[in-house]
């Protein structure tokens, strides 16, 4: 007998849609197997504590709020921070440097982990192969703090190794690190050298799960190499790339404040103020945490919205999505 028959639960319908019936189905499988959804509990305990409970300090964004009066003490005045930021002189600088820094994050380092996965899925050597991938994974544990000194001792005007050798040869110091029009590449290949390794992870899973059979018989029909990743290796990945990128949309105006902190100047702050580093100086130094708090609700109820979008977006071009 069946172990639904056992029980005497049904189970609904896998191919339903609908909050109700995902419920129906977790509720099933809840009771059915009790002891596997504990593993659920640590995780759950994360998000509830480090990002359910601090939204409760969302509503100081709504407040004059006072450290010494507490949340319960302060005044409530509404909008008016969200109206002082919008009124900002910066605040359209800020949606472009934002913008633009996103963008060159997501069109310049989100293909490379793809690109970089799929190279190593094509080496057939498994010894050259992990070694490849232990050499591109170090950078990822490597802090900002470091990344940035290095990039100052190789690439500073003022004795950097690499320019000291371009200027023995006889050719032009490059200027790096306090010129505002290469400075947005500058820190995209900061990202990139970083996080492109350990970005691979996911999509070597992914291809790990692809059918060899599909690849025996395009090798037969004769097809290129270059042909079987167009047309077996990238539309078996397809899934993981969207559910991806949807979640990098979500952190569209998150550049990283740590990163662009160090490596910022006064002659590249033009391109490098964001609203994570003008959080900080605006909000944080200055302990106008409500004013701060309010940037920062912006922000996520943009990252809300694009995500929602990207979601229905590929639920459009029959994707899943992710919810």
């Amino acid at each position: 007998m069946a172990p639904q028959e056992k029980t005497g639960l049904r189970s609904p319908d896998a191919n339903s849609r609908g909050l109700g019936s995902v419920l129906k189905r977790d509720l099933f499988e809840i009771r059915r197997e009790p002891l596997i959804y504990i593993l659920l509990l640590p995780g759950l305990a994360f998000f509830i504590i480090f990002r359910y409970v601090p939204m409760w300090g969302a509503l100081i964004a709504f407040q004059d709020y006072n450290p010494f009066l507490g949340m319960s003490g302060s005044d409530w005045i509404g909008v008016a921070h969200f109206s002082r930021f919008f009124n900002e002189p910066a605040f359209f600088m800020l949606l472009r440097n934002t913008f633009m820094l996103s963008a060159f994050n997501l069109f310049l380092y989100f293909p490379a982990p793809i690109i970089l996965a799929l190279m190593l899925n094509e080496v057939r050597h498994m010894a050259y192969k992990r070694i490849i991938q232990s050499i591109i994974y170090i950078p990822h544990f490597i802090s900002w703090v470091v990344v940035v000194g290095m990039c100052h001792v190789f690439f500073s005007t003022q004795g950097g190794i690499i320019n000291e050798i371009i200027k023995s040869m006889g050719g032009t110091q490059l200027d790096l690190l306090t010129n505002p029009r290469t400075f947005r590449l500058f820190y995209t290949a900061q990202i990139i050298w970083k996080e492109s390794g350990w970005g691979t992870i996911i999509f070597l899973a992914a291809l790990a799960g692809v059918d060899q059979e599909m690849y025996e018989a395009s090798y037969i029909d004769g097809a290129s190499r270059l042909q079987r990743i167009w047309y077996i290796t990238l539309p078996s990945i397809r899934s993981t790339i969207v559910i991806l990128l949807i979640l990098r949309l979500g952190n569209f105006l998150n550049t990283g404040f740590e990163h662009l902190f160090l490596l910022a100047n006064p002659l590249t702050r033009s391109v490098a103020e964001v609203y994570d580093t003008y959080v900080y100086f605006a909000g944080i130094v200055t302990a106008n945490y409500s004013y701060s708090t309010a940037v920062g609700l912006f922000k996520s109820i943009v990252g809300l919205v694009l995500v929602t979008a990207a979601d229905r977006v590929a639920k459009k071009f029959g994707e899943e999505g992710v919810y």
